[in-house]
């Protein structure tokens, strides 16, 4: 019997548990109550954009296309990147993207200068 009479208690308890995790992961925003009582409370959460990892991913794909480019020589990576402009609609984009550019240019350079 006293495990059932304590259920409420064991609600109260698991509520203000998981509030006090929730103010210590998400952060706090302080609150005057129109009585003068300060009550802390949860941030919301906002998810946000990941920028970080899409600088990541561009880096990547730049410093993809510039080893490409290296490893290819100029010739054949701009024959490739033709071939793949006359394709489909999905190859065309990415012989849009696969075109040879200053920064592609300038990591080549920079491959070609570390690995001769």
């Amino acid at each position: 019997m006293a495990y059932y009479a304590n259920t409420d208690f064991e609600k109260k308890l698991r509520r203000v548990v998981k509030r006090h995790n929730r103010l210590a992961t998400a952060g706090v925003v302080h609150k005057m109550m129109p009585d003068g009582l300060v009550v802390a409370k949860p941030r919301i959460y906002a998810p946000r954009f990941p920028w970080m990892g899409l600088v990541l991913l561009i880096a990547t794909v730049l410093m993809f296309k510039g080893y490409v480019h290296f490893a290819l020589g100029a010739e054949d990576f701009a024959l490739r990147a033709e071939a793949l402009a006359s394709g489909t609609l999905f190859e065309q984009a990415g012989g849009l993207v696969m075109q040879a550019d200053p920064v592609t240019l300038a990591i080549s350079n920079v491959f070609s200068a570390i690995l001769g």
